[in-house]
C-alpha cells in the first residue's frame, strides 16, 4: 500500500493531483458524497465516480454508509480508509519529547508524552532524538511499512519548505529534514511549534467554522501561529509569528535571542518563573515555601500553586495576562481575526490568565474589532503540538 500511495504522489500526473485533492477534501470534511466532491472539484459526476472507484480499489477510500435524506435515493458517503497508512508526529520541547501516531483518517492511536530529553545543538542529540522515535515505532502493533511520513516540530525559526531549522539543530548546508529522513529511513519534514499547534486546533480542537485565526503560544517563550482564509500563513521563509521577539519593554533584560526588551522577557513562562523567584527572594511568601527551598522551585510548582489559589502566583499570572491582552489587542487591530486561541504552557493557568487577557483586549482594542474576535483557551492543551504534528505529517504528504 505504501509503495503504491507514494508512487501516485511522485508521478505528479493529472490523476494523482485529483486524488490528492479528494484526500485533502476528506481530511477537512471527513466524509462526502460524490456529488459534493464533484462540485468542489468542478468536475463531472462520472469523472469523480471513476476516480473514487479507482481509489476504493487501491485502498485509499472506504464507503461509510449512506447519507440520510428526506426522500429519493440515499447517496453513498465516502471517507478515508483508516488502515491504509499511518503518520507520526514529534514535538521537541526544551526538556522533553512528545510522540504520537494517527491513522489515515486522522484518529489518534497512541501518544507518548513527556519523554525526558535535553535539547543540545549537536549531531549526537539528533541521533538521540531519532533513537526515541525509532523506539516509539518499534513499540507499535502496526506494520512499520505503512508509516508514510514523520513530522518533527521545533520552536523558533523553521523553514518547512526547505527543511531548515535556524534556531536549533542548524548544521550548515544540509537541511535538518534531510538528516532526519536519512537517519530514520522514512520521509521526514519539520515545522514550527506555534503553527503546528494552530493546525491541531483547526482539525481536532476548538476551531469550528472559522477561517481567520491567531494562536498565541505562551510557553517558555512567546510565539504565534497565523491562519488566513483557512490556510496556515508561513511568511517568505517560514518565520512568521515571532511576536515574542518584537520590542516591547525598556527593561534592559537580555532575551535569549541576544536583544534587549523583547516582549517575551515580560510575557512568557520564563518571565513568570523569573518574577516569582525574585518576589520570594525579596521576602514575599507562597505556599510553596512550606514544601521547598527557593532554589528547588520549578515551573510546575508554580502552576500547582496557582491551582491551589496561591496569591503571589495568581497575582503574577494576572499581571502577565494584562500585558498579553495589550499585545493581543494590537494583533486584533492588525488582523481582525475570527478567533484568538491562547495555548502553550501558560494556558495551564486557565481563567486566571484568560480573564485579564480579555479585560485588557476590551480596553486596548477598537470596539468593533474586539466584538469580531472570540478569545478562547486551547482545547488540546499540552497535546496540541504533538497532535498537530501528526496531522501536519499527513497533510504535508497529501494536501493539493
Amino acid at each position: 500500500m505504501k509503495e503504491r500511495l507514494l508512487e501516485e504522489i511522485q508521478k505528479g500526473s493529472k490523476g494523482a493531483v485529483m486524488k490528492k485533492h479528494i484526500i485533502t477534501y476528506l481530511i477537512y470534511n471527513e466524509n462526502s458524497t460524490i456529488t459534493d466532491l464533484a462540485k468542489d472539484m468542478d468536475l463531472s459526476i462520472p469523472t469523480v465516480t471513476k476516480i473514487i472507484d479507482e481509489m476504493h480499489e487501491q485502498g485509499y477510500i472506504d464507503e461509510y454508509g449512506k447519507l440520510e435524506t428526506n426522500g429519493g435515493r440515499h447517496p453513498i458517503l465516502y471517507g478515508l480508509n483508516t488502515d491504509s497508512g499511518y503518520f507520526v508526529g514529534v514535538d521537541v520541547t526544551w526538556n522533553s519529547i512528545n510522540i504520537g501516531i494517527i491513522n489515515f483518517k486522522g484518529e489518534v492511536l497512541k501518544l507518548q508524552m513527556g519523554i525526558p530529553f535535553e535539547r543540545r545543538d549537536t549531531l549526537e542529540c539528533i541521533d538521540e532524538l531519532c533513537n526515541h522515535i525509532e523506539h516509539f515505532i518499534a513499540g507499535l502493533t502496526i506494520d512499520e511499512k505503512k508509516i508514510l511520513h514523520i513530522n518533527v516540530t521545533l520552536c523558533g525559526r523553521v523553514n518547512p519548505e526547505l527543511g531548515y531549522s535556524h534556531s536549533f539543530f542548524n548544521f550548515g548546508e544540509r537541511p535538518l529534514a534531510e538528516i532526519l529522513t536519512e537517519r530514520l529511513k522514512i520521509e521526514t519534514s519539520i515545522d514550527n511549534d506555534s503553527r503546528t499547534m494552530l493546525y491541531g486546533e483547526n482539525i481536532k480542537g476548538v476551531v469550528k467554522g472559522v477561517k481567520n485565526v491567531l494562536f498565541i503560544n505562551i510557553g517558555w517563550g512567546l510565539g504565534m501561529g497565523i491562519m488566513i482564509d483557512g490556510k496556515l500563513y508561513k511568511g517568505k521563509s517560514g518565520f512568521s509569528g515571532e511576536i515574542g521577539h518584537t520590542y516591547g519593554y525598556d527593561n534592559q533584560i537580555i532575551c535569549h535571542c541576544g536583544k534587549k526588551g523583547c516582549v517575551e522577557t515580560e510575557v512568557s513562562c520564563s518571565a513568570l518563573y523569573r518574577k516569582f523567584i525574585e518576589h520570594l527572594q525579596a521576602g514575599e511568601t507562597s505556599i510553596i515555601l512550606s514544601e521547598k527551598d527557593i532554589e528547588e522551585i520549578t515551573l510546575d510548582d508554580i502552576f500547582s500553586a496557582i491551582n491551589r489559589e496561591d496569591l503571589l502566583a495568581i497575582e503574577l499570572v494576572e499581571q502577565i495576562g494584562q500585558q498579553l491582552g495589550f499585545h493581543i489587542g494590537s494583533l486584533i487591530n492588525t488582523f481582525n481575526p475570527d478567533m484568538v486561541i491562547i495555548g502553550g504552557e501558560m494556558s495551564r493557568a486557565g481563567d486566571f490568565l484568560l480573564q485579564p487577557v480579555i479585560s485588557a483586549i476590551r480596553k486596548y482594542t477598537l470596539s468593533l474589532m474586539s466584538r469580531d474576535s472570540e478569545i478562547v483557551l486551547s482545547k488540546l492543551k499540552d497535546q496540541a503540538c504533538v497532535i498537530g504534528s501528526c496531522l501536519l505529517s499527513r497533510s504535508k504528504l497529501f494536501e493539493a
